[in-house]
Parts: structure tokens; C-alpha cells; sequence
């Protein structure tokens, strides 16, 4: 990946907000490019996680779990052994095995398909995995989730002929655009990534020739850019680019087209005519690594994250103890409608400090005696505006409304 990772210290830097706001953290003896998630950057990418789920189980795949671990064998199958050695972790030795952590999920997704046999009428087989894949990445370029050793990726691996393969890729284009919508997050620009000179890449030029027209008509009538020596070792790729505060560019999501892998591991499906056929492999990631788009997202959003992604999603603050038990009748109803709610009291000091501490919060619900005599709250915004006293069911309902359309929008009008 072509971004350059200089150390960029101005305000929206996601390491110096991921620290600040406790989403997540590194420990030496964990070690470097190994960073471990908090509590509140575990909510931001289980529910970014639940979101993918969701839009690829509407899109028509199935989801699978496959290990971290292959033997060695495994990729010299694949190609990864000769290409791409060099990005895998060291073997292990198990027994008289050669054990590797993965450095993708294609090969096990592979093996998978092959494992049973499949007639043309179940393609395309649409096959997702969210899974954890490692890289060795050098430390000197390591840092926050943006460069990491380990990785989860939003992966998937389309089974399908050769005339599905177009529109199988366009509609992951598709469900990509759709994912950047709701989170809020711009495509700098599409890239058509192609090979270079020398032996990382499979030496084969008819199929580089046949995958790279597929892909542009994939790519007709949308803007993008052709650039040498950026392809996955095995076949070109569309790469959705994004830039973050400082400009910098990085891949984001991925659509490729892999005619390489069906071939190394004899996949084949059985046709109209009775005969075995191979398949196509379209290899595509909506959201990337989690890793990635988290950090994307904490500096595009500053830390404060849309309603639907905020790791508290409202705070009710009663104004003093007698309040406490109307403030946490409140807050139970708001975690029983699926809500991400908590109680701050005055332990946690001034109502004015509490206040200010859940700046980043989307809702804040003040319960004073009027309030928690009429059961209400008074409402205030992240972005400032007061709505004032509403009825503490109103409020659920619309924070809830807002949190189910994903809407950037807090307060609408009613």
C-alpha cells in the first residue's frame, strides 16, 4: 500500500484522538503494529462490523470463518510463497510441519469452494468473511491502525463464469459507494492498479490481459486513474483511494479479478453441458481493514462520530442526587430500546463539567426536579443547539429513529 506514513502532528492526527478519546492503545509487550482496542473503539468497530455484515448478507453472501493458520504448502499453492514471502511472518515450525499466519484469505476461501462440489446454477457463490490476516510489516513504518501487523479484514470472494464476473465486480463497486454514503467517508479517486516490471508478479500475460479488460469495463463511465506496479501478485485490481487531513493517500476497499487462484487450486464448477468449468474469482473488501477505516474515520470525523458509530450515544446527566433514580429509570430505558446510554451523576463533578466532558457525545439529556417531575429531559446537542424539555420517551424514539437511518442529520425537524 502506497501510503508514506511520515508523522503528521497537527490536530487531527487518529493516533493522538484514538489515545485521547480511549479507543484504543499499544504496550511494548504486545509490540509494535499490535495495538489493542478499548472499550470505546471496540463499539466503533463491532457496529462498523455489524454494518458489513448486514449489507453483504442483503447483497447475497454467506459468511464463513476460516483459521488464521495454513501450512506452508498452502501458499506455495497460492502463489503467496514465491510473490509475497517477503510481507508473511516467518513460518513455524510444528512437528515436521511448516505452519504460516495467513497473509490473505483467499487461499482458505479456496479450499472452501473446493471442499464441495457446486453445479453452474449456484453461481455466483458469494463467500464473506470478516478474519484476521498478518503482515510484517517493517517498525520503523508502524503506527496507530493505519500500519498494522495485525489485520481484520472485510473480505470476500465472489465464486462465479466468466460472464458473471463484470457485474459481480460492479456490484461491489456498488455496495462500496453505498458503505461511504452512510459513513460519511469521500473516495479521493478509483485507481486501476496494474503490474510492474519484475517477479512479483505471476508471469502470465494472457491472463493480466483478460482480467484488465474485465475490470475496465467494470470501470466504464466512472473516473480513474491507471498506475504501474500497484497490482495484487495475481491479477489487477480496482482500488478505491481515500486521503486523510494531511493529504496523504491510502487504499481503502478493493475490487480485483483473479483468473491466477482457480487455476493453482483446480477449482472448477460443473455446467449447463455436464462438463467441468472453471470459475472466476472476483476478490473484493467494502470497508478494507477495520483498522484502517476506524482511523479513517476518527479523522474525519474529529473523534465525533455519527450518531449511529458514537461509542455512547447519549448521556444523562441528573442535576443533583435526587434526581439519580428518574436519571437511571432513563437511562435503562434507553439501553432496553438498543441504545448506547450512561448515567453521569454529580460524583463526576459540576453539572457544567459533566457537560463538557460528553462534547463528543451526539445526545445529552439534563434531568432537573421539573423534568423528573413531568418525565422529561432537557435535550442538548452535540453541535449546540438546545431543543430543551421534550418528554423522555420523545427523545428515545427520535434518538432511536436517527440511529437506525444512520442519519447525519441529530434533530430534525418534527
Amino acid at each position: 500500500m502506497s501510503d508514506h506514513d511520515h508523522d503528521h502532528d497537527h490536530d487531527h492526527d487518529h493516533r493522538r484522538l484514538g489515545r485521547e478519546l480511549d479507543l484504543f492503545d499499544t504496550d511494548p509487550l504486545m509490540g509494535a503494529g499490535l495495538p489493542y482496542w478499548l472499550p470505546d473503539g471496540a463499539v466503533v468497530r463491532h457496529t462498523l462490523e455489524e454494518y458489513v455484515r448486514e449489507a453483504e448478507r442483503v447483497a447475497g453472501y454467506r459468511h464463513v470463518y476460516s483459521p488464521v493458520l495454513g501450512k506452508r504448502e498452502l501458499y506455495e499453492i497460492s502463489g503467496h510463497w514465491d510473490h509475497y514471502s517477503e510481507d508473511m511472518f516467518p513460518p513455524m515450525e510444528l512437528g515436521s510441519e511448516q505452519v504460516v499466519l495467513r497473509p490473505s484469505l483467499c487461499p482458505h476461501h479456496a479450499l472452501i469452494y473446493r471442499s464441495r462440489s457446486h453445479s453452474y446454477r449456484e453461481l455466483p457463490l458469494r463467500m464473506a468473511e470478516l478474519g484476521g490476516m498478518y503482515r510484517s510489516e517493517l517498525s520503523g513504518v508502524l503506527g496507530g491502525l493505519t500500519r498494522v501487523r495485525a489485520i481484520q479484514l472485510n473480505d470476500a470472494h465472489v465464486f462465479c463464469t466468466l460472464e458473471q464476473a463484470v457485474e459481480e465486480a460492479r456490484a461491489a463497486l456498488g455496495l462500496i459507494r453505498r458503505a461511504y454514503a452512510d459513513l460519511g467517508i469521500r473516495a479521493a479517486r478509483y485507481r486501476l492498479s496494474l503490474p510492474g516490471k519484475g517477479d512479483k508478479y505471476v508471469a502470465d500475460p494472457d491472463l493480466w490481459k483478460r482480467a484488465t479488460a474485465l475490470l475496465e469495463q467494470v470501470l466504464d463511465g466512472v473516473e480513474y486513474e491507471a498506475v504501474e506496479g500497484e497490482a495484487a501478485f495475481y491479477g489487477p485490481k480496482i482500488d478505491v483511494q481515500i486521503t486523510d487531513r494531511a493529504g496523504r493517500e491510502s487504499t481503502l476497499s478493493t475490487v480485483q479479478i483473479d483468473f491466477h487462484q482457480p487455476e493453482r487450486f483446480d477449482l472448477h464448477y460443473i455446467g449447463a453441458d455436464g462438463a467441468k468449468h472453471r470459475p472466476v474469482m472476483v476478490h473484493r473488501s467494502v470497508i478494507g481493514s477495520v483498522e484502517r477505516a476506524v482511523a479513517h474515520l476518527i479523522e474525519e470525523h474529529d473523534g465525533a462520530f455519527p450518531a449511529w458509530l458514537a461509542p455512547v450515544q447519549l448521556v444523562v446527566l441528573p442535576v443533583s442526587e435526587e434526581q439519580y433514580d428518574q436519571a437511571d429509570k432513563t437511562v435503562r430505558r434507553a439501553l432496553d430500546l438498543g441504545l448506547r446510554a450512561e448515567l453521569a451523576g454529580p460524583e463526576h463533578g459540576t453539572l457544567g463539567a459533566r457537560i463538557r466532558r460528553s462534547r463528543l457525545v451526539p445526545y445529552v439529556a439534563v434531568i432537573g426536579a421539573r423534568e423528573a417531575d413531568g418525565d422529561l429531559a432537557a435535550v442538548r446537542l452535540r453541535d449546540g443547539r438546545k431543543p430543551g424539555a421534550v418528554p423522555a420517551e420523545e427523545l428515545l424514539h427520535r434518538v432511536r429513529s436517527v440511529v437506525e437511518a444512520r442519519g447525519a442529520e441529530l434533530w430534525a425537524a418534527a
